[in-house]
């Protein structure tokens, strides 16, 4: 099941899984938009059957401004897409993963969120800090014991649309700058490897592995401290 606001994007990657022998569907759905949610939610479970996996990997950068220069509209809006879009996602379905006895949620973190602050940046990195403390403190602990387990991965540096955005915004800090050069030089991180983690994830052997912080293997950026 595809879910995303743009049917275009959806569409494509519905041809690139039906390429490779998979099948899709396709939803459209703004995850930060409670109705929506819940219209989704209920096209899934009559038509589809209760899901065993969550991706929350919808997200957004937002600007890079001081917090005095900032737009309360699109701060918010990072928050509602990065933090409350998978609150909402997973408050629609983990009822149900939990009567399966066995599920796996995965949400897209990344590493701005464990490092220093930089002085703009505000909603990203407090965003994913709080959905951190979503997955490991609420969602994980909520569920320990039922077969379901919930993580937070970063999936590298991947030369995405965000990365494309902060390449062009017009006042990002040295930071930021140097970042995105970084990535371009290198290439970036192969989408690949966040599959692979998830993929991983869904062995027996992963059974115990909740609440927690995951890297991708042999990413650009050395694993940073968060928690044990």
């Amino acid at each position: 099941m595809l879910v995303g606001r743009r049917v275009s994007k959806l569409e494509e990657t519905k041809e690139l899984i039906t390429a490779n022998g998979g099948r899709a569907v396709i939803a459209a759905a703004d995850v930060g938009n409670l109705e929506e949610v819940k219209g989704l939610a209920h096209k899934v479970l009559s038509n589809y059957g209760i899901p065993s996996m969550l991706h929350n990997g919808a997200g957004v950068h937002g600007e890079i401004k001081p917090i005095v220069e900032s737009n309360p509209e699109q701060w918010v809006n990072t928050f509602m897409i990065n933090t409350i879009g998978p609150y909402l996602i997973c408050r629609a379905f983990v009822g149900e993963m939990v009567k399966l006895g066995w599920g796996r949620i995965v949400n897209m973190t990344s590493a701005a969120s464990l490092a220093p602050p930089r002085g703009v940046n505000s909603a990203y990195a407090a965003s994913k800090a709080a959905l951190n403390h979503f997955t490991r403190q609420l969602l994980a602990a909520e569920l320990m014991g039922t077969g379901v387990t919930a993580n937070v991965i970063h999936p590298g540096e991947v030369k995405t649309e965000m990365w494309e955005a902060i390449r062009e915004d017009s006042v990002p800090s040295g930071d930021m700058r140097r970042w995105v050069e970084w990535v371009e030089q290198t290439g970036g991180d192969s989408p690949e490897k966040s599959v692979k983690l998830i993929l991983d994830l869904l062995k027996p052997e992963s059974n115990s592995i909740t609440g927690r912080f995951l890297w991708i293997e042999d990413g650009l950026k050395k694993p940073m401290p968060s928690w044990d």
